[in-house]
């Protein structure tokens, strides 16, 4: 098969893989079944299946990265929509905020002191815990490598999915605000689908932390990579 016909079925794939497991998982919202699982890892499996070239799949589904930029602009909507709620919660906000950004970095900081691991793993680590667009944007102050970016943000996302609500019930916590603002800070993406699953206003407390966590990582980040090299 031609290098073209390769990366075209690569796309097709990527793409099929992704609406096809979100279709599921509205269905049958389990756990195992979350697009963010399931689709990365059918996905590598077909690619080690038919020994797709890695050049040749990301011929045509680099364009899926290049909507990461569009995407971070449209993080201005939610903002917009909810100014009420940010007027409402500044101290929840706040605090969510900056509790996750510094516990995010800090806890990534341990991680790598305990398990040693290459260096530009260990500083691609520290931004783990903040969206993709914007980690990808954060991940140079640090020295860490963007392509392994979005799949530590991914393992990152999936497990505070994962672990939210066991850690909750043990923790005591039963306010919306606070598992809002939890995993919107530590899980973004996937920790603020799993608050809309939990309730309305989860949802919009984790949407709006992860959006204000994000920005405040892209413009904090050269500092913390000073104070950590």
């Amino acid at each position: 098969m031609s290098d073209t016909l390769w990366a075209l079925l690569s796309l097709v794939a990527t793409l099929g893989f992704y609406y096809l497991t979100k279709f599921v998982y509205q269905r049958k919202r389990v756990l195992w079944l979350a697009p963010m699982l399931v689709a990365p890892l059918a996905i590598i499996a077909l690619v080690l299946t038919l020994h797709i070239p890695l050049e040749d799949y990301y011929l045509y589904t680099h364009f899926l990265v290049m909507l990461l930029g569009p995407a971070t602009i449209a993080f201005a909507v939610p903002i917009y929509q909810q100014r009420d709620v940010i007027r409402r919660y500044p101290l929840t906000l706040s605090i969510g905020v900056v509790t996750g950004l510094v516990l995010g970095v800090f806890s990534s900081w341990v991680l790598v002191q305990l398990f040693p691991m290459p260096e530009e793993l260990a500083n691609t680590m520290l931004v783990r815990s903040v969206s993709q667009p914007f980690a990808i944007q954060a991940v140079g102050s640090f020295g860490g490598v963007p392509d392994l970016t979005a799949l530590l943000v991914v393992i990152t996302g999936v497990i505070g999915m994962m672990v939210c609500e066991p850690v909750f019930k043990l923790a005591g916590i039963r306010s919306a605000l606070a598992k809002g603002a939890a995993l919107g800070a530590a899980s973004h993406g996937a920790g603020t689908a799993k608050a809309r699953e939990l309730g309305h206003e989860e949802g919009v407390i984790a949407s709006l932390t992860m959006i204000f966590t994000g920005v405040a990582m892209v413009l904090s980040a050269p500092l913390f990579g000073q104070l950590l090299s």
